[in-house]
C-alpha cells in the first residue's frame, strides 16, 4: 500500500482535534441559542450577558480557526424569533451592528468620515410606521426579516406621537426600555417567582409579549427613537432625521456629533455618565453611525451585519475578587433573597460590597461557601454581580425565620423553572403588603418623597417600619439611617422634611392612603363632598354604611365596612390619625366659583399646591374642569415654565389657549 493510502499520526491527530473543536463549536451555538431563547422572549435569564459574551467570542475565534459554521449560529443570525404573535415581513431588514470592544476599530471604521455618537440601549427593538400623518404600525425586530406586529400596543407605550405633521411615509426604528426604577419596583412586588424578571431588557420584552394593553401601560414601557430609517423627503443628514423626529415629538436617544480622532475622549465621557449611575435606562454599550446616510447605505451585507450602517461599542468587562464577610437575607413581597455582603472593592470606579445572589439555586450554581472568595462585575456597568467562586470552604446557611416578621421560612421548589427560593410563612408579614406602603406614600396619597419600595423594604428588613404610623417614627432611627448603603445625612434630612410635611393632608389623598379595597380618589372625592371627613369616620364607628352617596352603591360601601371591621386596620387607622392633621375642606363645587364653567390643563411643577391632585381638587370645587390634554375645548394652560417648548405648550399656541402661571391663575381664580 502506498504512502498515500495511509494515515499519519499527526494527520489523525489533526483531523481528532478538529472534530473536538467543531463539537465545541455545536456545544456553543446550542448554549447561545438557548440563553438568546429566552432573553428574547422574556424567561428567566439562563446565563448572564458577561458569561453570553465570552461564550459568542469564544465560538467566533472557534469559528474563524475551524472554518465550520453553522447556519443556527449566533454570529449569523440577527436575533431570536418571539414565539407568539402575527407575524409580519420587514420592509427594511431590521440588521445588527457589528460590534467590538476596541476603540482603535471603532475609529478605523469612521475613518475621516463625520459620525455620531449615542447610546446602544438594553431594552425591545420595535419599528414604526406612518403614512398620511398617522401611526399604522408597530413590528418587533424579530429575527430581523420578520417580527410580531404589536400596533395594538401603540396606546400604551410612551415616547412617540400617534400623529405627525409630516404627511409622507416614513419608517422609524428604536428601543423600548424600562427603566431601572421601574423595573425594581414591578419585580418587588411580583409574588410569584417564576413571575419574576431577571434584568429590565428581559422585562420589555416579557411586557411587549402581554395581551392586556392595560398591563402594558402599568409597566411603563418607553420608546427611544435611535434612527430614522427611511423617509420621502431628500434628507442625507443623520442628525437633521434625529432633530425631524425630536420635533415631531418622540423620545429620541442622546447622541453627539464627533470625529475619528475625538471618539476616545467621547467615548470616556460618556461611559463615565453610566458609571454616575446618571442613566436610569439601561445601556450596554454605545453605538457609531455616520452622518452621511447615504454614504452609510453603499455598504454590504456581511453574515448579519450592514458592515456601515453603524457599529457597536461594548465595554470591557472589568473585575474584581473579595472576601465574602457574610449572606443578607432580605424579604420582598413573598421571597427573602440573599445579598452577598463582601469586603469592600474598587470597581469601575466606584466602591461596591454588595451584590445580589438572586436565590438559593444560584447559590448552588456558584458554589458559596461559608467562606469563599468572590468574583464581581458591574453588569452594564451599573449593577454589581457575582459571576464566580474560588477557595469556597463549608456550607452556606439558610435563615430559619423572617428577617422582618420572625416568623418560620420555607424553601419552595418552583414548578416550571425548579428554582429554589425562601419565603415567609407569615401571610400578615408586612413585607408581603408592601404594595399598600407604596400606595400609602405615593403622591395620590401622602406624597412622601424618598419613599421608594426599595427604601422601605430596607426599613422593614431593619425593624423600622411594620404599620403604616411607624413612618413618621423613621426619626427616631435617623442616626442609622445615615450610615446605611445609599443614604446620608442630605438625603436622610430631606426624606424626614418630606414626613413632616405630609403630616399636614387633605382628606382625600389620606382615604385613599388608607388602601380601602374599591377606595380610589374619586371615590374618596364623593365621601368627602357629600358628607365631609368627619361624616366618614362617624359612619365607619357606627358602622351605617355610604350607599346612599351618589356613586358609592352597597358593593363599595361594603368593602368599606368590611375594612374597617378588621381590627388591624382599625387600630392603623386610630395610630394614624394621632400623627396627622386632616384638612377641614369642602369638596362640593360651588355654584358660581371662580373657576365655574372653564377647563383647565395642569403641567409641571407646582409651588403654591403642594401638588397637582391638590391644584386639581381646588379648581373642580371650584366649579371647574382639569383635562389632561390640550384641545379647542381648553380655557387655560397652567404652567409655571410659560415659555417652555413641550408638546402641550406648543399645542396651546397652536389653538390660540392662553398660558399662565400659576401666580397668575392664583390672581384671577384664587380664593384669597
Amino acid at each position: 500500500m502506498g504512502m498515500k493510502g495511509i494515515k499519519t499520526g499527526m494527520e489523525a491527530l489533526r483531523e481528532d482535534l478538529n472534530d473536538d473543536l467543531k463539537k465545541k463549536c455545536e456545544e456553543l451555538v446550542k448554549k447561545l441559542n438557548e440563553a438568546s431563547e429566552a432573553y428574547y422572549n422574556g424567561k428567566e435569564e439562563i446565563i448572564s450577558n458577561y458569561e453570553w459574551d465570552a461564550m459568542y467570542d469564544e465560538l467566533a475565534s472557534l469559528e474563524a480557526e475551524t472554518g465550520y459554521i453553522l447556519p443556527d449560529s449566533p454570529t449569523q443570525n440577527t436575533g431570536f424569533e418571539e414565539n407568539s404573535g402575527e407575524r409580519e415581513p420587514h420592509e427594511f431588514p431590521a440588521l445588527s451592528l457589528a460590534k467590538t470592544k476596541q476603540v482603535p476599530e471603532l475609529q478605523k471604521w469612521a475613518e475621516d468620515k463625520d459620525i455620531w455618537l449615542s447610546w446602544k440601549l438594553d431594552g425591545l427593538t420595535l419599528v414604526l410606521t406612518y403614512d398620511g400623518g398617522k401611526l399604522t404600525k408597530i413590528l418587533t425586530r424579530g429575527n430581523g426579516v420578520t417580527g410580531t406586529n404589536i400596533t395594538y400596543l401603540k396606546n400604551s407605550i410612551k415616547g412617540f406621537p400617534l400623529k405627525i405633521k409630516y404627511k409622507g411615509h416614513m419608517v422609524v426604528r428604536g428601543e423600548a426600555t424600562i427603566s431601572y426604577t421601574d423595573f425594581e419596583l414591578i419585580n418587588d412586588t411580583i409574588e410569584d417567582d417564576d413571575e419574576k424578571y431577571a434584568n429590565p431588557r428581559n422585562l420589555a420584552s416579557g411586557t411587549l409579549s402581554l395581551d392586556d394593553p392595560e398591563k402594558v401601560k402599568e409597566r411603563h414601557v418607553h420608546f427611544n427613537a435611535f434612527t430614522l430609517v427611511y423617509i420621502e423627503d431628500n434628507i442625507k443628514s443623520w442628525g437633521q432625521r434625529m432633530d425631524l423626529l425630536e420635533k415631531e415629538g418622540f423620545t429620541v436617544v442622546d447622541r453627539e456629533e464627533v470625529t475619528a480622532g475625538e471618539l476616545p475622549e467621547a467615548i470616556t465621557k460618556w461611559t463615565g455618565r453610566v458609571e454616575s449611575g446618571e442613566m436610569d435606562i439601561p445601556v450596554d454599550g454605545l453605538v457609531i453611525c455616520f452622518e452621511d446616510t447615504e454614504y452609510a447605505a453603499t455598504g454590504s451585507v456581511t453574515g448579519h451585519h450592514a458592515t456601515k450602517a453603524g457599529y457597536a461599542f461594548k465595554w470591557q468587562d472589568v473585575s474584581a475578587q473579595s472576601e465574602l464577610l457574610y449572606v443578607e437575607w432580605s424579604c420582598a413581597a413573598s421571597t427573602i433573597s440573599p445579598v452577598a455582603v463582601f469586603k469592600p472593592v474598587q470597581l469601575e470606579g466606584t466602591t461596591v460590597s454588595r451584590a445580589s445572589l438572586c436565590n438559593i439555586s444560584e447559590m448552588e450554581r456558584l458554589g458559596i461557601g461559608k467562606t469563599c472568595i468572590l468574583e464581581v462585575i458591574k453588569a452594564n456597568k451599573i449593577i454589581p454581580k457575582c459571576i464566580a467562586v474560588t477557595k469556597a470552604e463549608g456550607e452556606f446557611e439558610i435563615p430559619e425565620n423572617c428577617p422582618v416578621c420572625g416568623a418560620k421560612t420555607e424553601i419552595r421548589i418552583s414548578p416550571k423553572s425548579k428554582t429554589k427560593t425562601l419565603h415567609c410563612t407569615n401571610p400578615d408579614c408586612s413585607a408581603k403588603h408592601v404594595k399598600k406602603f407604596t400606595r400609602f406614600v405615593s403622591k395620590s396619597g401622602m406624597d412622601i418623597d424618598g419613599l421608594s419600595i426599595q427604601t422601605m423594604l430596607k426599613f422593614m428588613n431593619e425593624g423600622f417600619i411594620s404599620e403604616f404610623s411607624d413612618i413618621y417614627h423613621l426619626s427616631e432611627h435617623a442616626e442609622v439611617i445615615m450610615q446605611m448603603e445609599g443614604f446620608g445625612e442630605k438625603s436622610c434630612d430631606n426624606m424626614m422634611r418630606a414626613i413632616e410635611k405630609s403630616r399636614k393632608v387633605h382628606p382625600v389623598n389620606f382615604i385613599y392612603a388608607l388602601c380601602i379595597p374599591m377606595i380610589g380618589i374619586d371615590a374618596g372625592k364623593k365621601v368627602v363632598a357629600a358628607i365631609g371627613f368627619e361624616g366618614f369616620l362617624d359612619r365607619l364607628q357606627n358602622k351605617t354604611g355610604f350607599e346612599d352617596i351618589d356613586g358609592i352603591g352597597p358593593e363599595k360601601s361594603n368593602s368599606v365596612l368590611e375594612w374597617y371591621e378588621n381590627e388591624k386596620n382599625a387600630a392603623s387607622l386610630q395610630a394614624l390619625l394621632k400623627e396627622v392633621e386632616v384638612e377641614k375642606v369642602i369638596l362640593a363645587a360651588e355654584a358660581g366659583g371662580k373657576c365655574e364653567g372653564l377647563t383647565f390643563v395642569i403641567t409641571g411643577d407646582v409651588h403654591h399646591y403642594k401638588n397637582r391632585d391638590e391644584f386639581k381638587a381646588y379648581v373642580e370645587a371650584s366649579g371647574g374642569k382639569v383635562t389632561g390634554s390640550v384641545t379647542s375645548k381648553t380655557n387655560y394652560l397652567v404652567n409655571n415654565d410659560v415659555n417652555s417648548t413641550s408638546s402641550k405648550n406648543r399645542k396651546a399656541k397652536e389653538l390660540g389657549v392662553p398660558v399662565i402661571s400659576e401666580d397668575e391663575f392664583l390672581e384671577r381664580f384664587g380664593n384669597v
